[in-house]
């Protein structure tokens, strides 16, 4: 098996894993996180995670990133049937269409963005101004998140910046630690990049959970498009990329993400229905 091969293999278990974690999370997101930590299925969700994660590292070392980092949109893919599948009921067209266009819109900006000559890594004063930026992105999303009647779409956002915004972080962990070894860990840059990616981390895992609340879909949706964006960002503002094909491809990423945000709004609208409610919810009369 030639090492593209293995790559793609590592890609589709790397989406199985994270597409079966997401179900799971989906089943317990009325719980408080209390009961979760004492709720055995939310700790395999955990375990799918962390296995996704493992196995999309594994696939680094065989497949460029250019390859394996499109197959991220695959979680969305799998997720939907299988959760339709664990509640016995149809995937309807609305949402095949609305996967479909975030899938299409997606794409486009994975094959566009971050098209750099080389692997950067952020310097002391650019990762301090990362997670001042971060900090204050992630606060206010979360707070509108948590505003009762809210969209769990904000949660997804949040969560898709929180993991973006990591594995930038990791990229750096990655090449300082390839470089000198483990010692690298000692340098403060280093360290500050290895203790954000735990937080970030596991305020994404949070923010996630929050934001199945309401339903599977649009918040995967929301969430796979936000992670490649925010790190795609860092990329091209703090780390030299560039997007490929120039005016062209930068009216091409501004096209794909058009189609995603629409996609977004099919699979919240499939979501909505589902509930029988409005996608906007309506305002009651004050009573006189």
């Amino acid at each position: 098996m030639t090492a593209t091969a293995i790559a793609v293999v590592l890609c589709l278990a790397s989406a199985m894993a994270y597409a079966g974690a997401a179900v799971l999370q989906e089943r317990v997101a009325h719980q408080p996180i209390g009961a979760l930590i004492r709720t055995p299925l939310w700790w395999v969700a955990i375990g799918l995670n962390g296995a996704g994660a493992a196995l999309h590292v594994v696939a680094l070392r065989y497949g460029a990133l250019s390859l394996v980092q499109p197959f991220g949109v695959l979680t969305l893919v799998l997720a939907v049937p299988f959760g339709a599948v664990v509640v016995r009921r149809a995937v309807t067209r609305v949402e095949w269409h609305g996967m479909a266009v975030v899938v299409f819109g997606l794409g486009g900006i994975l094959v566009l963005m971050g098209a750099a000559g080389g692997i950067g890594v952020l310097g002391g004063g650019q990762l301090i101004g990362l997670l001042l930026v971060t900090a204050v992105v992630l606060t206010t999303l979360g707070g509108w998140s948590a505003v009762p009647g809210a969209s769990g779409l904000w949660a997804a956002g949040a969560a898709g910046v929180a993991f973006g915004v990591s594995s930038a972080l990791t990229q750096t962990v990655a090449v300082h630690v390839s470089d000198a070894g483990l010692g690298a860990l000692s340098q403060p840059t280093v360290a500050l990049a290895a203790a954000a990616v735990a937080v970030l981390s596991g305020a994404g895992l949070l923010f996630t959970q929050r934001s199945y609340r309401d339903g599977l879909a649009a918040p995967l949706a929301v969430n796979a498009l936000a992670n490649p964006v925010a790190a795609a960002l860092i990329g091209l503002v703090l780390l030299g990329e560039r997007v490929a094909g120039g005016s062209v491809g930068v009216a091409t990423v501004g096209f794909s993400a058009l189609a995603a945000g629409m996609g977004v709004g099919l699979l919240a609208q499939a979501q909505a229905a589902r509930a029988g409610r409005p996608l906007v919810p309506v305002e009651q009369p004050c009573p006189t």
